[in-house]
C-alpha cells in the first residue's frame, strides 16, 4: 500500500516555503525596479552582464541568487514573463546564477558545516573545487551570451498580437486581458512609496497567484512518488565508475550516503581511516557522489522546482542546461583532481 497522507504536511511545508520566495523574489524585483534600485545594481552588475549581451537590470536578479536562489528565480521568471528577457537570454541569465547561487552556501553549509567535518585540507580543497566549477559554469554563461545573443540587449521573446502579427516583445500591443508590466526605461510607476509597495505586493501575488497550482502540483505528485519508489537505485551506476576511476573500494559506500545526504556522506568519509584517501581521492569521490545523485536530485528538487517556475517547456530546458554544464564540469574537476599535474 503507498504511502500518501503521511507526505503531505512535509510537501505542504516545502510548497510554503518556496512560494513565499518567489512571491518576495517577484516582488523584490518590481520594487528595486519602481524605485530606481535596479538602475544602480545594473550599474555594478553591468560588467557581468554587458559582456553577455544582458539587459543591465538582469544584474539585479544574478545578485539577488546570492541571497536567495528561490528569489533570484523569482525575478528572472518575471523578467521573462514581461518580455524583457528571451528564452535564449533567460538560458544564459539562469547559467550566470550559479556561482551566485553557491556563495550563499558557503556561509550557511559549507563553512559551518562541511569543513569542520572533513577537515581544513578536504575541506576546503572540496569548497575550492566545487567553487571552480561554479564559476566555470558563470563564465560559461557570459561566453554562451556573447556568442549567442544580439549585442546590446536580449532580444525579448515573440509575442502575437491581436491582429495575429509576431511582433518583438518591446513593441508589441499589450495584451487587454494582462495586466500592465514595465517593460521599458520610459514606463511610469506610482508616484508615492506606499503605490510602489502596493504595486510592487500587487505584481507578486499575481505572478504567484499563476505558479502556485502548478507548483504543489507536481511537488505532491514527485513527493508520493519518492516516498513509495526506491529512486536511489541510482547508486548502482557508482561502482563501476569508482572502477574505472581508480578509486579504492571504500569509495563506493561514500558514494552511496553521499548521494543521500552530503552532511551524512561527509560524515562517514571523515569516519574512515586516515590512509584511506588521499585528500584528492576524496574529494574526487565525493564529486562523483555528486554525479550519481543527479538522478535523485533532479527528480525530487529540480523537475518541481523548475516546472514550478517556468512550466514543464522551458523548465525542461533549464533542467538540461544546469545538468549538462554542471555534470561536464564536475566530471572535468575529478580528472583534474585524479591526472592532472601534482
Amino acid at each position: 500500500m503507498w504511502v500518501v497522507w503521511e507526505v503531505l504536511p512535509t510537501v505542504a511545508w516545502r510548497i510554503a516555503k518556496v512560494t513565499a520566495f518567489i512571491a518576495l523574489g517577484v516582488s523584490l524585483a518590481n520594487l528595486l525596479v519602481a524605485f530606481g534600485v535596479a538602475e544602480r545594481v545594473a550599474r555594478v552588475s553591468k560588467y557581468l552582464t554587458r559582456p553577455a549581451n544582458l539587459p543591465d537590470a538582469v544584474g539585479t536578479a544574478i545578485v539577488t541568487t546570492a541571497a536567495s536562489t528561490t528569489a533570484g528565480y523569482g525575478m528572472l521568471a518575471e523578467f521573462r514573463e514581461s518580455g524583457r528577457l528571451s528564452d535564449r537570454a533567460t538560458l544564459v541569465a539562469v547559467s550566470i546564477n550559479t556561482f551566485f547561487g553557491f556563495v550563499q552556501h558557503i556561509f550557511t553549509f559549507y563553512a559551518p558545516v562541511l569543513i569542520p567535518i572533513l577537515g581544513l585540507e578536504v575541506g576546503l580543497l572540496y569548497v575550492g573545487s566545487r567553487a571552480a566549477i561554479a564559476l566555470a559554469i558563470t563564465l560559461t554563461g557570459v561566453v554562451a551570451g556573447a556568442v549567442l545573443l544580439p549585442a546590446g540587449t536580449a532580444t525579448p521573446r515573440a509575442v502575437e498580437t491581436d491582429g495575429g502579427e509576431t511582433e518583438r516583445g518591446d513593441g508589441a500591443d499589450p495584451d487587454p486581458d494582462e495586466p500592465a508590466r514595465p517593460t521599458d526605461v520610459g514606463t511610469e510607476y506610482p508616484g508615492t512609496v506606499g503605490g510602489k509597495l502596493r504595486y510592487a505586493v500587487r505584481e507578486g501575488y499575481a505572478k504567484t497567484r499563476d505558479i502556485l497550482p502548478r507548483l504543489a502540483g507536481i511537488y505532491a505528485v514527485v513527493a508520493v512518488l519518492t516516498a513509495n519508489v526506491d529512486v536511489t537505485r541510482a547508486t548502482s551506476a557508482a561502482e563501476p565508475l569508482v572502477s574505472v576511476l581508480g578509486l579504492p573500494g571504500a569509495a563506493v559506500p561514500v558514494v552511496a550516503v553521499f548521494t543521500l545526504d552530503t552532511t551524512n556522506g561527509a560524515l562517514f568519509l571523515a569516519s574512515l581511516p586516515a590512509d584511506t584517501f588521499t585528500p584528492e581521492g576524496a574529494v574526487a569521490t565525493m564529486l562523483v557522489g555528486g554525479i550519481v545523485s543527479f538522478a535523485v536530485s533532479t527528480f525530487k528538487r529540480s523537475i518541481p522546482f523548475q516546472y514550478g517556475i517556468w512550466g514543464a517547456e522551458f523548465g525542461s530546458k533549464v533542467i538540461v542546461v544546469n545538468t549538462t554544464l554542471k555534470v561536464g564540469f564536475i566530471a572535468s574537476a575529478v580528472g583534474l583532481l585524479l591526472y592532472g599535474p601534482v
